[in-house]
């Protein structure tokens, strides 16, 4: 399958060689459309965004209001602080202008005059790549006043995040831009209507914007025969946890789960079983070993699976892996991560966290296995974002597939003491 996002083809992020190679053909041919002809042609290839929601991408484009007195803006997320996902950065490093490119042409097509891409603060390296290849676009008048020499004129800024999680979620995104905290904003209205300062806004994921040169290049019908029929394209599917060769493998959408490890990341360490798989990041439910056999990866065949394609982050764990100690770690990020606006988010992660603790230190019970149950569930729709949630299901799918974890690890001796509600979260009974 050829690869369209990442191809194996040496300095690719110079932007001599991204023309030689085809590069910024596609704005120019989109320069030559319609707007609402680029949307069209982005709707009907059905690409859906790359970063957890899967939602189509040219029915958001369309969201954006065609009469308006205010500016428009395009933000790019390239956040991606979700544990298990590096593909965003393999993008910055190795074909950026895919990237500039794709987000040039969103903006034409939704009239929006002011791009703002947001990275995370950790990526240093790749924010200095990032921002070496938009100083070059502006030298070849890709960016700028009149590019092309066409009546279009648009500006893109690289904006350093601080390191926080929250900041991927797209209205805390926002509110950071604008200089605040990073708070999640109460929806609606929704940043088609009211986003950057008040004004229409919509938000892509990098890697959902790099499709779009492709997809005006080669034209719907072709991009969406591409994969899996509701969900076409190819993914960066990152890889990592116990397998022979971690890493970024861009394959089609609707790839066999066992193929990406077995085939492509080399098998499991050792030739060990695989305990537990978590296919899209760290906030997805978590797969058996026993389970994997005849799944795919796109978003229908994962759904269907009780789990989610998310953002494509692929961790295995071996049969030797204390996988209640990796549920722990993970429930400490999201404590640590919570913005903190939100009761059930703030209160219940740290209560997840402390029950979970008590069973690495020996002194869980069972009786606790359905406290830890009732604060998820407690947590899980009853916050602004999906932060919340995103903390909650690992831990409830846990609970489902692995509460044989916990009868090895709790107390024999049953406790005297009723267990506590934690406050706030306790379930009314009427």
């Amino acid at each position: 399958m050829e690869k369209l996002i990442l191809p194996d083809i040496p300095h690719l992020r110079h932007i001599d060689v991204y023309e030689m190679r085809g590069g910024y053909q596609a704005l120019k041919k989109a320069l030559g459309m319609k707007p609402d002809d680029v949307i069209e042609e982005v709707k009907k290839s059905n690409l859906r965004g790359r970063g957890g929601a899967c939602f189509p991408t040219g029915l958001k484009w369309s969201f954006m209001p065609k009469q308006t007195t205010k500016p428009k803006y395009l933000c790019a997320n390239g956040d991606e602080s979700e544990p298990g996902t590096f593909k965003d950065r393999a993008i910055f490093e190795f074909n950026p202008h895919l990237f500039i490119e794709g987000a040039i042409i969103a903006a034409y097509a939704m009239g929006v005059k002011t791009i703002y891409t947001y990275v995370r603060g950790e990526y240093a390296k790749w924010i200095t790549l990032l921002q070496k290849a938009v100083d070059d676009a502006y030298a070849k008048n890709y960016l700028g006043e009149n590019i092309l020499g066409s009546s279009f004129s648009i500006e893109l800024y690289s904006h350093k995040g601080a390191g926080a999680y929250i900041c991927g979620e797209e209205s805390a995104l926002m509110n950071s831009l604008e200089g605040d905290r990073g708070y999640p904003r109460v929806k609606p209205p929704f940043p088609a209507q009211n986003g950057l300062w008040g004004c229409p806004t919509t938000i892509n994921n990098i890697e959902t914007l790099a499709n779009v040169p492709i997809i005006i290049n080669k034209g719907w019908e072709w991009y969406s025969q591409i994969g899996a029929p509701k969900h076409p394209g190819t993914l960066l599917y990152g890889i990592s946890g116990h397998v022979n060769k971690p890493g970024i493998y861009e394959l089609p959408t609707g790839v066999l789960l066992t193929d990406l490890i077995y085939k492509y990341a080399g098998g499991v360490l050792g030739n060990k079983k695989i305990k537990a798989v978590i296919p899209g990041g760290s906030s997805t439910m978590w797969l058996r070993g026993d389970e994997i056999d005849g799944v795919k990866m796109d978003a229908e065949s994962l759904k269907a699976a009780g789990t989610a394609i998310g953002t494509g982050g692929v961790i295995v764990m071996d049969e030797d892996t204390d996988i209640l100690k990796i549920l722990t770690r993970i429930t400490h990020f999201y404590h640590h991560e919570s913005c903190g606006q939100c009761t059930p988010c703030r209160e219940g992660c740290g209560w997840m966290e402390k029950i979970l603790n008590r069973f690495l230190e020996g002194e869980g019970t069972m009786e606790d296995v359905d406290l830890l149950l009732d604060v998820a569930n407690n947590i899980e729709g009853n916050t602004i974002c999906a932060l919340g949630d995103a903390a909650a299901w690992p831990v409830q799918s846990f609970i489902k597939k692995f509460r044989d974890e916990f009868e090895r690890r709790a107390k024999k001796t049953p406790s005297m003491k009723k267990p506590v509600k934690p406050p706030h979260l306790v379930t009314l009974e009427v």
